[in-house]
């Protein structure tokens, strides 16, 4: 099996996953869900977190916003390399335009990469609520039209590796810029 066969059967797997584009409920709900993966979301809320949380949690939210930072610089990196165009279609304009490259899907990569950290990191149970909410947001972007299944299972695997990475080098970090922790 050679590359074009294999983005060929990726491409079909991705359209048989779509919804149709009847604006029904359920579309609604896919792209109001799809949308919970916004970065400017995450940061808003791990904004608030960090003005009015304990030292804890402010160390906390610091490792989060360095992660989320240097993974949106990551993806963008591959993204530019790679130059794959996104699935044709209307839904997600705002991505198109900013962003019109699909590989890796930066969406896949950041829910993966903190439902991660918040498995490390606890409550436990807002760590099982992200690492159920994660690959429901990476398969929503394929539904939705914006990402192939290949874009988002790479991002996956590179959110994973990054909340591991993160986890990992969770001590040297603080030590290394100890003003942000």
């Amino acid at each position: 099996m050679n590359w074009r066969s294999l983005l060929e059967r990726d491409a079909l797997w991705s359209s048989r996953m779509r919804l149709g584009q009847e604006r029904g409920i359920w579309f609604r709900l896919a792209g109001i869900f799809a949308h919970t993966g916004d970065s400017w979301f995450w940061l808003a809320g791990l904004g608030l977190v960090w003005l009015f949380g304990s030292a804890v949690w402010r160390q906390r939210t610091a490792l989060l916003i360095f992660g989320l930072v240097f993974l949106a610089v990551m993806v963008l990196a591959i993204k530019f390399s790679v130059r794959r165009r996104r699935p044709e279609g209307e839904w997600g304009a705002i991505y198109r335009a900013t962003d019109p490259h699909s590989f890796p899907s930066g969406h896949a990569a950041r829910a993966m990469m903190f439902a991660v950290l918040a498995l490390g990191l606890g409550p436990a149970w807002f760590g099982i609520l992200l690492a159920i909410w994660a690959p429901l947001v990476s398969v929503v972007r394929v539904v939705m039209g914006v990402h192939y299944v290949s874009d988002v299972l790479a991002g996956m695997v590179i959110g994973t590796l990054m909340g591991g990475v993160m986890l990992l080098a969770q001590p040297l970090l603080m030590a290394a810029v100890p003003f942000l922790f």
